[in-house]
């Protein structure tokens, strides 16, 4: 997220939470695709991390691409955090370690969304270059410890670093040291919202296997196929996982909102002073327990969503469903993630058959899937199969979702070609991950600093 939101309208109750959501609906002809990767800089001349200030450091590549771009400058106590793009709608911001976001706009297909992905890296390789900079697309860093990454000086990420230890062991991993990719979808309704949420939650797991992409971690292997997708399991369950109430047969807005007041909060903002209000609930902040913490001392709608932008599912609600379980990786699978989730949710015949695929998986089911996939990958067992099979079947589908797209012929090409980079690693029955290993323990004979030269972007 770019910018944390001000918006003081009063909050009279849980309807009108609820309400914020259920605007995301719209008919099938306006559906949008907004996709979002994150990457690690670093320093060509050593592959260090970069700190925030400096002549070659994150703030000078902002100012870079601001320059370069033009759009709107977005500050956190007089610091370039970000840039929003005031027509497109698009924005780049930077995670707590430094990882570098586009978060890309509201698009009305894949091919558009892919030209956006490559527009952009040629546009950072622009700015950062001449700096001596270059940018990895990985699940986590392959060789920093955690101590070597700068922190950012954004306000909502120093308040998150202090409460991290408090409820998992790995926060701080999460923060500094993994980078992803996800697609943003919209829903026509409750009930489709629903069906998707419900088929998002249940394959995501399929999906990261797919996408694992950080089987490195302080300079050798880890042991996983996905390490990122291992540290969401010891980050914050309070606000994390695969969301079992979701599942349920009368799941819908209200059911999330009553989820989400229940959440602790990081914090509260004010102008441009950020509260610290960690551990306090929505709930408890509607009921009147930060009168004597915060100006005004009630909620309002601004502090809602930004209180949902610290909500981390595998599917996250807003206007629209966010699908989170992908590691960073190349330009490539940038664009294949899209197509994944496009194809598969966007086509309502699709979608009825891949929610069959999954109605009569259990919680226990989703649970054990969910643990396994990290180190697993596409070698998972589930049933009486594998991840892989599972897998094929998803991206079977997917292709067939594409296919039926109405909006499907770009420049002589249809969505479909965007599955590609998917569909080598699922013939070649293997993950990015083990390409990266089969590559350490081969041709780069252990030497782990090849990685951010044949890696980089």
């Amino acid at each position: 997220m770019a910018r944390d939101t001000l918006d003081s309208t009063p909050i009279t109750g849980v309807a009108e939470l609820a309400a914020t959501l259920e605007a995301g609906c719209k008919p099938e002809s306006d559906f949008r695709i907004g996709t979002e990767h994150e990457k690690f800089g670093f320093n060509l001349s050593d592959n260090s991390p970069i700190p925030y200030e400096g002549p070659r450091g994150i703030e000078a590549v902002l100012t870079g691409m601001e320059k370069l771009l033009g759009w709107e400058r977005i500050e956190d106590n007089g610091l370039i955090i970000g840039l929003a793009d005031p027509i497109g709608g698009g924005a780049i911001s930077i995670e707590p370690g430094g990882q570098f976001e586009l978060s890309g706009a509201p698009l009305d297909n894949l091919h558009q969304t892919c030209r956006e992905t490559n527009c952009h890296l040629a546009q950072v390789r622009e700015v950062a270059e001449p700096l001596g900079i270059g940018f990895l697309g990985l699940g986590m860093t392959p060789t920093w410890r955690r101590e070597d990454v700068p922190v950012m000086p954004k306000s909502r990420y120093q308040i998150m670093a202090r409460y991290m230890p408090k409820v998992g062991s790995l926060g701080l991993d999460m923060m500094f040291r993994t980078s992803t990719i996800q697609v943003n979808l919209d829903f026509s309704s409750e009930a489709d919202m629903r069906r998707k949420m419900q088929v998002g939650i249940a394959l995501q797991p399929v999906a990261t296997a797919i996408f694992a992409n950080s089987p490195f971690t302080d300079g050798k292997p880890n042991g996983f196929r996905s390490f990122r997708a291992e540290v969401w399991k010891d980050t914050d369950n309070n606000r994390s996982g695969n969301l079992p109430i979701a599942f349920d047969p009368a799941f819908g807005f209200e059911s999330y909102v009553e989820w989400a007041l229940d959440v602790p909060m990081y914090f509260v903002k004010r102008g441009t002073t950020y509260y610290d209000v960690t551990g306090t609930t929505f709930r408890a902040f509607m009921n009147g327990a930060l009168k004597d913490t915060v100006p005004d001392g009630l909620p309002n709608i601004g502090d809602w969503n930004n209180h949902l932008s610290t909500l981390f599912p595998d599917v996250r609600l807003k206007k629209y469903l966010e699908m989170r379980g992908a590691d960073g990786g190349p330009w490539r699978r940038i664009c294949a993630l899209p197509a994944l989730w496009v194809g598969l949710l966007y086509d309502d015949g699709i979608l009825d058959q891949a929610a069959d695929m999954v109605a009569d998986w259990t919680q226990e089911e989703r649970d054990g899937l969910r643990n396994d996939v990290p180190r697993g990958g596409l070698e998972t067992r589930f049933r009486n199969r594998t991840v892989l099979e599972l897998a094929k079947d998803m991206v079977a589908l997917s292709r067939e979702g594409l296919k039926r797209r109405a909006r499907m012929s770009d420049g002589g090409q249809d969505e479909r070609v965007h599955l590609a980079a998917v569909e080598e690693t699922l013939a070649s029955g293997m993950t990015p991950a083990d390409v990266l290993l089969q590559r350490y323990q081969g041709a780069w004979g252990g030497d782990l600093a090849r990685i951010y030269k044949d890696y980089a972007y």
